[in-house]
């Protein structure tokens, strides 16, 4: 217990130290917009997200990387979260309503066991997670996600164009996600 109490101090002390290096540009001036835990960047406003990819917890893996062209709606869990468990339904609705748009989803499990997280998602997710028990993934996102759960929304070029740090609802979700799959990519040379 003493051990997951460390580890959750340090993954809010680093996340907190990225999120006001990755949120603030030359001369300290904002790069993205907060508001109620929120952020959302505007398209010449986004950063690339670093790699994300692993073992899936199911077997397998899994690259972000492969997406490239796709909106990706990443959600960081614990099967110990119970926020967690009262999204999982509105993930899900959201995922099946926009996934025709060429957006796919991703859960990233942290902070687990196999076991639980899989018994977890069983029945209530169709969409895959990595399994990250050391919440290794989280911070390496310029604007990371500092709480269970969050959401990281990726836009066509795999920028980061919301984060969420807050439980979700479809009818919160959903637009957002939409807004971001109705993005014209940017043209080869700007890439």
């Amino acid at each position: 217990m003493a051990a997951r109490r460390l580890a959750a101090g340090l993954f809010a002390a680093v996340t907190a130290m990225v999120l006001l290096t990755g949120c603030f540009g030359d001369g300290g001036k904002p790069q993205c917009d907060n508001v109620d835990g929120i952020v959302q960047c505007r398209p010449d406003q986004r950063t690339g997200a670093p790699d994300i990819a692993g073992e899936l917890l199911k077997g397998g893996s899994y690259d972000v990387a492969d997406q490239r062209g796709q909106v990706v709606v990443v959600n960081f869990w614990g099967s110990w979260c119970a926020p967690c468990r009262a999204e999982a339904d509105d993930l899900e609705a959201t995922y099946q309503a926009t996934k025709l748009s060429r957006v796919t989803f991703l859960g990233i499990n942290v902070q687990d066991s196999r076991d639980k997280a899989i018994a977890f998602e069983e029945g209530r997710v169709s969409y895959p997670s990595i399994f990250d028990p050391g919440s290794r993934l989280a911070l390496n996102l310029d604007i990371s996600p500092n709480t269970i759960p969050a959401t990281v929304i990726l836009d066509r070029e795999g920028r980061i164009a919301t984060v969420i740090r807050a439980a979700v609802t479809q009818d919160g979700l959903q637009p957002i996600v939409e807004r971001i799959a109705a993005e014209s990519p940017a043209p080869a040379g700007q890439r």
